[in-house]
């Protein structure tokens, strides 16, 4: 499970990542990202730097990959744990929807970490942007 600041959960945060986010697509996962700015500091004392937004990650499953919720669920955990991995690597104040393809039913763990670290790489998400540095 990732941690609560971590996941999107509320449907219009889901619908501004579809609307203004960059799209990213590879054979078994298709990536969403939006950079949420920072709150500017306050005048208050208290609040002398600016709020740091953590990064939230959601995940989207459809129908079109099985009709089977069991099968759905399950590819749900893998990108959850390959998107657990990755968390600390990934720049802060994003919001990060994974959409997973049909071809996503035959994968693997492992196989998920690689193509969400190539898709977040390219999306710019990723610490120094780098590829491969986690596998």
């Amino acid at each position: 499970m990732l941690p609560k600041a971590h996941r999107l959960r509320h449907w219009k945060d889901f619908q501004t990542v579809y609307k203004n986010g960059i799209r990213c697509r590879g054979k078994r996962l298709a990536l969403r990202a939006y950079h949420r700015r920072s709150v500017p500091p306050q005048d208050n004392d208290e609040q002398s730097v600016a709020e740091v937004l953590p990064t939230r990650i959601g995940i989207s499953i459809g129908r079109k990959v099985s009709k089977r919720a069991v099968v759905r669920n399950r590819i749900k955990r893998q990108i959850r744990a390959a998107a657990r991995q990755i968390l600390p690597y990934l720049s802060p104040g994003w919001d990060v929807v994974a959409v997973a393809l049909p071809d996503a039913k035959e994968c693997n763990s492992h196989q998920f970490l690689q193509e969400l670290e190539q898709l977040l790489a390219k999306a710019e998400v990723l610490n120094g942007h780098s590829r491969g540095s986690l596998v």
